[in-house]
């Protein structure tokens, strides 16, 4: 049979999205998944598994001992999913993935994304996250150029402008982040993950930043800036992770160097306690903090 989701209801169309999204990026589904996202009985939940067993019988398998369904190896997506709706899906867990065209209240125009995964890497990561996995990776490094890294997958991370991978890495024997679009190959490896490469094991994820961010000392009206930011006595205070800190900061262009050396023109915003950056790894990506460049 051939599948067209023009014969299908907006909820049945809902539903089959969520159930190959949930299979293909976890890497299991339950029936009771269905019953909990979309508040349907057990008989729906079964004809929803039914039909899609039907339209792609070959995406889909029973695992016997884990009583759960299974993506094949050969599994090929019927919806076409979009990469940043995808990864909105799974941080923030709502919407399935699907770009639903409905008409806007306003005019809107963004800028629209640069940044677009391979969804077939994209999936085999976060079920490997899902399933706590070492993998064997091929990488593009800006530092080393093409490697094969052995690594332990912990977390996603956005750094406002692409998606990276949180690992260990086993060469280097230490976290560090992959930038999803530059892995070419993924294979899982049969060892379990020792605790020291796991995430409780990641300092720098578990160390909380507090950020107190303030209109950089150059400017003329300052209070501009305030207004922007909705500072509170023209203080904008952030907690974010240490491992994403430099991020945050170089996302938003802002000065930390001690002394707000940097140009106001293109640095609206003064980090006023750079000392906060201390032990702070990722701190190297910051604008103006006094440590050697980064790369990724």
């Amino acid at each position: 049979m051939t599948f067209t989701s023009d014969d299908l209801s907006q909820n049945q169309k809902e539903r089959l999205a969520f159930l190959e999204l949930k299979l293909y990026f976890s890497g299991e589904l339950r029936r009771s998944d269905i019953e909990g996202r979309f508040g349907v009985k057990p008989a729906a939940a079964s004809r929803d598994l039914a039909l899609y067993r039907e339209w792609a019988a070959q995406n889909i398998e029973y695992d016997q001992l884990a009583r759960c369904y299974r993506p094949t190896r050969d599994f090929v997506p019927l919806f076409p999913f979009q990469p940043d709706r995808v990864l909105s899906w799974l941080s923030q867990g709502f919407g399935d993935g699907l770009e639903l065209k409905l008409k806007t209240l306003v005019p809107y125009e963004g800028p629209g994304q640069l940044f677009r995964p391979d969804l077939t890497i994209l999936s085999a990561l976060t079920r490997a996250l899902c399933a706590q996995q070492a993998l064997t990776i091929d990488y593009l490094s800006l530092s080393s150029g093409f490697k094969t890294r052995d690594i332990v997958p912990v977390a996603l991370a956005d750094n406002g402008l692409r998606w990276h991978l949180r690992a260990y890495d086993r060469e280097h024997q230490r976290f560090g982040d992959f930038v999803i679009t530059r892995i070419t190959r993924v294979e899982s490896l049969p060892d379990a993950p020792a605790e020291h490469e796991g995430l409780l094991a990641d300092e720098q994820w578990l160390r909380m930043v507090d950020m107190e961010l303030v209109p950089h000392p150059g400017l003329r009206w300052p209070d501009a800036v305030a207004a922007d930011y909705g500072m509170n006595d023209g203080v904008l205070r952030l907690k974010t992770r240490a491992a994403l800190a430099g991020y945050v900061l170089r996302r938003w262009s802002v000065d930390a160097s001690p002394d707000h050396s940097l140009n106001s023109a293109s640095h609206h915003l003064w980090l006023s306690n750079p000392q906060t950056l201390y032990g702070v790894e990722s701190a190297a990506l910051a604008p103006g903090y006094p440590r050697a460049g980064a790369t990724e």
